[in-house]
């Protein structure tokens, strides 16, 4: 029996993370998760803080997809797509759904992440420069972080500044890299503007389509789609499945020859598991119920435009409604007052958004019944009334 260790404590190596932790909470930035109970019958809490902008997530033909996959394919893909984690139902998918969106071909990853993290690092690297806009996802953020080309950031949306990184640059490729669709503000990119700009310049276009698809362009086929870009011989697209399609993944669409290299090179693809058979299915379901009832797409813009009323916010061109209230706290104060009466709405704070604008954002979801409607608009004007007021929430 060995006695108590006679080495002295010495510093503790993450007493760093304490003051990280006291900080944060000063800044009113502290975050916790908060699991959110099973409601079966969807009527306890409203949500207009998820993503789920077709309102496909529980439905019946949707579900019945992620069991059927679940019950011929088992749980797992069992390994990468490479080796055993390709099926018959992920070659399915992607057909249909670079069909549906317009593009020649398309590769299914485990997340709209991955999907970015390896088209954009497969088609750069050294040698390369990579123009990104500044309100770009951090999933666009990380992947030129790790792509090791040079990149420039411009001022959001501003295309003479694109074109002039083009311009000075001295390497023969270039990509530039946006969001079809902004996450946070729910505006859209001048896509078109864009494109001329690259096509002049010999640059390949990446637009992240993770807010688009499903709510913009002919049918929800995406802002690529509705700017006439799609399919185009210089224009890549990144999706995420876990949106407007209401299951887990994501997709690069594009030429082909784009998604044979990233067979080859896009390491976030070779070297992780394939997308687990339920969630394939789940969204080609959603993809099939979305072809078929394409007045979807145009009732989440109906919706947004409902919410945006009630908040005295600007007409919505997307799903995301942006509420901004300027400091964390009365953001934060509001989204839990919206709780309290029923509500759920999002609360995006820095580092999400620059300081100053922390906001409530809500998202609009296709198919809300007329008084889930009224008890939304109701609940944001009551709350926003006293937040605007400094009233007790």
């Amino acid at each position: 029996m060995t006695g108590p260790d006679p080495t002295p404590p010495g510093p503790r190596p993450l007493a760093w993370l304490d003051t990280q932790a006291r900080a944060r909470t000063e800044a009113g930035l502290r975050r916790r998760l908060s699991p959110r109970p099973a409601d079966p019958a969807g009527g306890a809490v409203l949500d207009l803080a998820g993503n789920d902008y077709l309102g496909l997530s529980a439905d019946p033909r949707v579900v019945a997809g992620a069991t059927a996959a679940l019950r011929t394919w088992g749980a797992g893909a069992t390994g990468s797509r490479l080796v055993t984690g390709s099926t018959a139902l992920h070659a399915e998918l992607e057909a249909e759904l670079a069909a549906f969106c317009g593009h020649d071909d398309a590769l299914v990853f485990s997340s709209g992440y991955t999907a970015n993290l390896g088209v954009v690092t497969a088609l750069t690297g050294p040698g390369a420069l990579i123009v990104s806009d500044a309100a770009a996802h951090a999933s666009l953020v990380d992947a030129c972080r790790l792509s090791r080309a040079r990149v420039v950031v411009v001022p959001h949306a501003d295309v003479d500044a694109v074109d002039a990184a083009l311009a000075a640059r001295t390497e023969t490729r270039a990509l530039v890299v946006t969001d079809s669709v902004g996450s946070a503000d729910g505006d859209l990119a001048p896509l078109a503007a864009l494109h001329r700009v690259c096509r002049a310049r010999g640059a390949v276009l990446l637009a992240d389509e993770a807010h688009g698809l499903g709510v913009r362009g002919p049918g929800g086929r995406g802002l690529l789609a509705e700017t006439g870009l799609a399919g185009a011989d210089d224009v890549v697209a990144t999706v995420t499945l876990s949106k407007a399609l209401g299951s887990q993944g994501g997709a690069v669409l594009g030429p082909a020859a784009v998604t044979a290299h990233l067979v080859d090179s896009a390491r976030s693809f070779i070297f992780d598991t394939g997308l687990a058979p339920a969630a394939t299915g789940a969204a080609l379901a959603a993809l099939r119920v979305l072809a078929s009832e394409p007045e979807r797409a145009a009732d989440v813009l109906r919706v947004a435009g409902a919410l945006a009323a009630a908040c005295d916010a600007a007409v919505p061109v997307s799903a995301v409604v942006p509420v901004v209230l300027g400091e964390p706290g009365p953001a934060v104060a509001a989204a839990a007052a919206c709780l309290r009466r029923g509500l759920r709405v999002g609360c995006f704070r820095p580092p999400s958004v620059p300081p100053g604008t922390s906001r409530l954002r809500l998202t609009a979801r296709a198919g809300l019944t007329g008084a889930q409607l009224s008890f939304a608009t109701g609940v944001l004007a009551e709350v926003l009334a006293d937040a605007r007021t400094g009233a007790p929430a």
